[in-house]
């Protein structure tokens, strides 16, 4: 390195913001995620020990991913490199492999590879990364905030071990941005910082977890705040509202959080609870979300939870993606809440989708000879010769529109898909039914 390097260097770590100046160097320092970094256990014991294998870190943003495979670096003895698969490709995989090999060979060191965001390379570069780590010629760390078992080569996956990262709790960051304001080498202890307990509160509840947002915006709230009449720089509620405008919302409409909150929002609609339904429709707009997209889920949900208790939900639900579709954004919010509003409240019967799914596993598995005779079509040519037809009784014939006779083929005569239940409309075609099935008994 020479002496232009060294004072870039040493300039970028002066300059950096304050959430990597302070970006823990121990696991003493690291906060939050004790699932996996508790003293008591297997990672933690395993860093100290320097006995790692192959892992994969998945967590949202600024949960410690990074942060971790930092400290890695500073504990193990092994030649550690790091690689962003932004800006990485196969050539670079290839080069750290080969410097593996060598190091390996003149001094029997091991080399930890860190790719950070992982998830970024292909499959072609993911690949060549499988025999390094099935030799053992490197050990794997790979960081990600997208489902690893998705977004990961399943070769690589099944030779690592996972741990899921998550949202860093409140009293985690504000213990954060305290350590910050009294940290005078790497943090902003000289500044002479004052931070109200409101605003730390609102920080760290506005942050949703991450360590990050929260570091970035007490820094931006203590370089843009004059000092008050003792020299402080006072981080009251107010200033911290204008350093976040808006809540750090951790949606991402291809990843993780896209299928949970879109999870949480039909459940909720199936639940009867329209105020954590209309909670997820906010969450899912405010993150930009497709509103057709939305529209559609609630028409299936207006079918497959609601069904024959209220039929009238399809109804709301189709008209309202088409109104959404004509109207546009932002006024088509008004229209998917109503429409979420009326499935959710509305009587629920599942009982049309289970028919259909019991339906479809019979047509898969058993084998019939085919329709009725009586059933069949007689109007094209000769088949009234071959008897098609006949012996059909025709409902409209008969009292109440309705005789009792075979429709299901043979092999299939006492199945029963459709069973009503009690819930709002369907109660009636369950009263119905019965009274079918009671004429049909007494004939």
């Amino acid at each position: 390195m020479d002496i232009f390097e060294y004072a870039r260097q040493k300039n970028t770590k002066k300059d950096s913001p304050l959430a990597a100046r302070m970006r823990p160097k121990t696991l003493d320092e690291f906060v939050g995620q004790r699932h996996i970094i508790g003293k008591d256990k297997l990672l933690y014991r395993a860093i100290l020990a320097d006995q790692l294998s192959s892992l994969v870190f998945y967590g949202p943003p600024g949960t410690g991913k990074t942060t971790l495979a930092k400290i890695i670096a500073e504990t193990t003895s092994a030649h550690f490199r790091q690689i962003n698969a932004v800006v990485a490709g196969k050539k670079e995989i290839v080069a750290v492999i080969e410097e593996a090999k060598m190091n390996q060979g003149m001094t029997g060191r091991k080399t930890i590879l860190f790719i950070d965001e992982i998830h970024r390379f292909n499959k072609a570069q993911q690949d060549a990364l499988l025999p390094a780590v099935e030799e053992g010629t490197v050990i794997l760390i790979g960081a990600t905030t997208e489902n690893p078992y998705f977004e990961v080569n399943s070769a690589l996956v099944s030779r690592s071990r996972i741990f899921h990262l998550k949202p860093l709790e409140k009293e985690d960051i504000k213990n954060l941005l305290y350590r910050c304001i009294e940290d005078t080498e790497r943090g902003l202890g000289t500044y002479k910082v004052d931070l109200h307990e409101t605003a730390a509160d609102f920080l760290a509840d506005v942050s949703n977890g991450d360590a990050r947002a929260a570091l970035n915006a007490l820094e931006l709230g203590v370089l843009t705040t004059e000092r008050n009449t003792e020299g402080k720089i006072e981080i009251t509620l107010a200033v911290a509202e204008e350093c976040i405008q808006k809540r750090a919302i951790q949606y991402d409409k291809t990843g993780d959080y896209h299928y949970d909150t879109i999870s949480a929002f039909i459940k909720s609609m199936r639940g009867s609870d329209p105020d954590a339904a209309i909670y997820y429709l906010a969450r899912m707009l405010e993150a930009g979300e497709d509103p057709r997209f939305i529209a559609r889920r609630i028409v299936i949900a207006a079918s497959e939870d609601v069904g024959n208790a209220d039929p009238q939900a399809l109804q709301v639900a189709l008209a309202a993606a088409q109104a959404v579709d004509f109207i546009g954004m932002p006024e088509g919010r008004i229209i998917l809440a109503q429409a979420v509003s009326y499935v959710a409240t509305a009587p629920k019967s599942n009982r049309a989708c289970i028919s259909i799914d019991a339906a479809l596993q019979d047509v898969r598995e058993v084998r019939i000879q085919g329709v009725p005779t009586h059933l069949r079509d007689a109007h094209y040519g000769g088949a009234r010769k071959l008897g098609h037809g006949q012996g059909y009784l025709y409902p409209h014939d008969y009292p109440g529109h309705y005789i009792s006779q075979q429709y299901l083929p043979d092999e299939l005569i006492d199945r029963v898909y459709y069973e009503p239940t009690d819930q709002g409309y369907e109660s009636k075609i369950q009263e119905l039914q019965k009274k079918r099935i009671k004429k049909d008994k007494n004939t």
